[in-house]
């Protein structure tokens, strides 16, 4: 190969590598004939947009790439303490709502707490803050003091109702209450009362358990009832929160407060609280009558366990309720239902399946009225029936 040729070899990269520079820079007058310059426009034109305008701009912006926004979980996760700050602004939040409508009732020598319900000034705590109290003093967290009187109590459900002057306390927004029936265990509570009269002050926990039965009034003839679907709480709870709202995070009442479980008369993580599914049944009827109706079957009894279905040659993994007692004069009696050596056990109601006392008692409270005709199923000698039986109301 001549020199002539090889240079012409040489030069002819060096020129394409110059004219590629030279474009870059925009310094590269386009001509059409040239098949270099003319590969070189169509290569730009087909990678850049035509809303482009590289050579506007400044040189360090054509190379920047946008940094994406932090998500929620990369902030959360650089900043560990993320999530209590949403949860303590939670409880802030829920005690800023709600306790001005929480009050200390002052009854005598003792007290409880309370939560207004309505704008007309009633207020629900337990009866048994307010039984046997000639005078009653309401305190508000701002330290307004009102008397109250009693509109009326039910025992039963250990709720009363208390009321005061409206007009004082126009300022002040009522409760809201959530439905109980669909909390459910684990959940974050939040407690608010007067412990020991301390006014004003909030416990958290978690609900430990659902539909416990908690003794309710005793009848004259010596008949205790029973509270159904209480919740149980681990949330502190001592003497003087009695009547006082049980909460979930978005300050709804899921309860009021009533017991403690405790050797020692102050908390020990087992709390009670009677659930607002009744508190909306009862504290109307309340309001309205000043006192309550609650629909009576008239039976005491108990879980079907496998040695008693064997002894009624049942199947032993049979579930129901076992008739202890039928009391005479009450709905069951009138019904034919039997309890003693040769007991009916109740399998449903109203065709909702029964596996245990609280279920027909929770049943009955929430659901039915006095004067209402249920429909019983039960078993009778090893088979099935049906038992029609109008209820009736409960001895006061």
């Amino acid at each position: 190969m001549n020199k002539q040729n090889q240079l012409k070899r040489l030069w002819l990269p060096l020129f394409v590598v110059l004219a590629l520079m030279l474009a870059a820079c925009g310094a590269v007058e386009t001509a059409v004939t040239n098949p270099i310059t003319q590969t070189i426009n169509t290569i730009t034109e087909e990678a850049v947009p035509e809303t482009a305008v590289l050579e506007e701009a400044p040189p360090e912006t054509v190379f920047e790439v946008a940094e994406p926004a932090p998500s929620v979980a990369e902030t959360a996760a650089n900043d560990p303490m993320a999530d209590l700050f949403v949860q303590e602004q939670a409880y802030v939040s829920i005690y800023e709502q709600v306790n001005p409508a929480v009050v200390n009732i002052l009854v005598g020598n003792g007290q409880g707490s309370g939560f207004l319900f309505d704008s007309s000034g009633h207020i629900v705590t337990n009866n048994h803050v307010v039984a046997g109290g000639s005078e009653i003093v309401v305190v508000f967290d701002d330290g307004r003091r009102l008397p109250a009187t009693v509109v009326g109590t039910d025992p039963s459900s250990d709720l009363a109702v208390i009321q005061v002057d409206a007009s004082q306390i126009s300022d002040i927004t009522p409760v809201t209450l959530a439905d109980s029936d669909a909390l459910k265990v684990g959940q974050i509570v939040v407690a608010i009362g007067s412990p020991f009269g301390k006014g004003g002050s909030m416990t958290t926990g978690i609900i430990s358990a659902l539909d416990r039965l908690f003794p309710g009034a005793v009848g004259p003839d010596g008949t205790s009832f029973q509270i159904p679907d209480i919740i149980q709480t681990d949330a502190a709870i001592n003497p003087g929160n009695s009547g006082g709202p049980l909460l979930n995070l978005r300050g709804e009442v899921i309860g009021v407060n009533t017991a403690i479980e405790s050797p020692v008369r102050g908390s020990s993580g087992i709390g009670y609280a009677v659930p607002s599914n009744i508190v909306n049944n009862i504290v109307p009827q309340i309001i309205a009558n000043g006192r309550v109706e609650t629909p009576w079957l008239g039976i005491s009894g108990g879980l079907l366990t496998a040695e008693a279905a064997s002894a009624l040659n049942l199947p032993a993994n049979q579930s129901g309720i076992l008739i202890g007692d039928v009391i005479n004069g009450g709905p069951a009696a009138a019904a034919g239902l039997r309890g003693g050596n040769n007991p009916d056990v109740i399998i449903g109601v109203d065709g909702r399946e029964i596996t245990a006392f609280d279920d027909l008692l929770g049943y009955l409270v929430q659901q039915t009225v006095v004067g209402q005709t249920i429909e019983l199923e039960i078993l009778r000698d090893g088979q099935p029936q049906t038992v029609n039986v109008t209820l009736s109301a409960r001895p006061s």
